[in-house]
């Protein structure tokens, strides 16, 4: 409930401001990427404004993303490794408990460690 609260102020409203921009922002503009052109730049084109606006905010997202992700790499690899030692304790504990239920000895203890380590004064 929270979520469609949350799209419908944020999402909806940006949503009609990139609209909105398109419409308004039709005219073309002249892009270039020499920046010793002359008054016709040798190497540019002419796109619409709301077009090269959107463009660039999409490459800014993309390249925001992937330096996101390369960032939390180091997380990642540490998650998975921890992950295998996990999974490695818990089959060692299971091969363990197997082995102790199979020689028959004692019963491990119910309850908590503190309630081992320190029993109560008035306990029997």
């Amino acid at each position: 409930m929270l979520r469609k609260i949350i799209i419908a102020l944020i999402v909806i409203p940006a949503a009609l401001l990139i609209v909105l921009f398109a419409v308004a922002n039709r005219g073309p503009v002249m892009v270039s990427l020499d920046p010793f052109a002359g008054d016709p730049p040798m190497f540019g084109m002419s796109v619409p404004l709301f077009l090269l606006v959107l463009m660039v905010l999409i490459l800014g997202v993309i390249v925001g993303g992937i330096s996101a992700w390369m960032r939390q790499s180091r997380w990642r690899h540490r998650a998975r490794r921890l992950s295998a030692e996990l999974k490695a304790a818990r089959a060692e504990n299971e091969a363990l408990r197997r082995q102790v239920e199979a020689a028959g000895g004692p019963e491990p203890p119910r309850g908590s460690i503190a309630a081992i380590a320190y029993p109560h004064p008035n306990a029997a």
